[in-house]
């Protein structure tokens, strides 16, 4: 067998073993310090069961403050803003209310495309360094079906089926 067709197969073994791991909504950048400034870039790989994306709701989790989502051409943002559990101090002033949950919906995202969703924020202070962060996700498509990017992974169990995208959190260097 020549190198290069040995090459090519492993490659391809190593797309088909590796293949659901990239098929969950994530998180660009998978870690981030506290008391800092973070940009949450939800990357969406694919619709639901070969149907196009029509709604992505995120849930912004506690001590993740000042969300602002990106808008998105074709595609309607809604915003849910509610108290916050505690008062925070990013950059230097109170905020005990905020952006809770955001979706984007209306547009239309086919199976076969990829797509980013944009959230900038700000990672208080207060939240403990070397703990994961979730932020929750619905995937709603065309035909009415919908992922829920909800589970919480738990340490020493296998990867959940539809896993929560999530954001170590590090010190402030």
């Amino acid at each position: 067998m020549s190198h290069i067709l040995k090459t090519s197969l492993a490659l391809a073994l190593a797309s088909v073993i590796a293949g659901p791991a990239f098929a969950h909504v994530t998180l660009e950048s998978r870690e981030a310090a506290v008391g800092s400034g973070y940009k949450a870039v939800l990357r969406v790989p694919h619709g639901c069961k070969g149907q196009a994306t029509t709604s992505i709701r995120v849930q912004i989790p506690e001590g993740v403050v000042n969300a602002k989502p990106m808008p998105k051409a074709g595609w309607t943002l809604n915003k849910v803003k509610g108290k916050y559990a505690n008062t925070y101090k990013p950059y230097g002033h109170e905020v005990s209310e905020g952006v809770k949950e955001i979706e984007w919906k209306g547009g239309n995202l086919p199976d076969d495309e990829y797509e980013e969703f944009v959230v900038s924020t700000y990672l208080d202070a207060s939240l403990k360094a070397g703990t994961t962060l979730y932020f929750p996700v619905v995937q709603s498509c065309v035909d009415g079906s919908s992922t829920r990017w909800i589970e919480i992974p738990v340490e020493g169990k296998a990867e959940p089926e539809a896993p929560a995208p999530g954001l170590k959190l590090i010190e402030k260097k």
